[in-house]
């Protein structure tokens, strides 16, 4: 009976410990499914804390699967990868939301496109914690494109402190 209590105290203590944003010099990693019309695929992100509420960071997207008739092999490799840098206004402390929550909406400037996203993120324990991020095209470098980079877009997964 002891070591069940002893180990719920320490499960609950690791989860009241979890922070979502910690500031200047905190990391993040994030990956998880990248959900978009006519397709889906693989998103990864890293952020770096520039201060209190300040971030910068990448995020890189790769089609796996398409939809609608269309085999994910045939689409060229252009088309089916992006690459980002980002800036994030994580305000998450600003609304007195649980420490453990980190909203952040931001701006990212990519191969494609420059467009804006908004994310949450939830951290069970000091190290992982949960995220889900839209995204959507402000202005396009090519409007003939009609690739999959160029659309509204909603990411989910898995996000982790370094």
């Amino acid at each position: 009976m002891k070591k069940i209590i002893l180990a719920l105290a320490l499960l609950i203590t690791s989860l009241s410990n979890a922070q979502a944003f910690k500031g200047k010099d905190d990391n993040k990693a994030q990956v998880g499914a990248n959900i978009q019309k006519g397709g889906t695929g693989i998103f990864v992100s890293y952020d770096y804390g520039l201060g209190e509420n300040m971030s910068i960071g990448a995020t890189s997207s790769f089609l796996l699967g398409a939809s609608g008739g269309v085999n994910a092999s045939d689409i060229d490799f252009k088309d089916k990868f992006d690459l980002k840098a980002r800036f994030n206004a994580n305000i998450g402390n600003v609304l007195n939301f649980d420490k453990k929550l980190d909203v952040y909406p931001g701006l990212d400037l990519g191969l494609k496109n420059f467009g804006a996203h908004l994310g949450a993120r939830y951290f069970f324990t000091e190290g992982f914690g949960l995220f889900s991020e839209i995204g959507f095209p402000l202005a396009k470098y090519n409007k003939n494109d009609n690739d999959y980079n160029n659309q509204f877009v909603f990411n989910i997964g898995a996000s982790f402190n370094l």
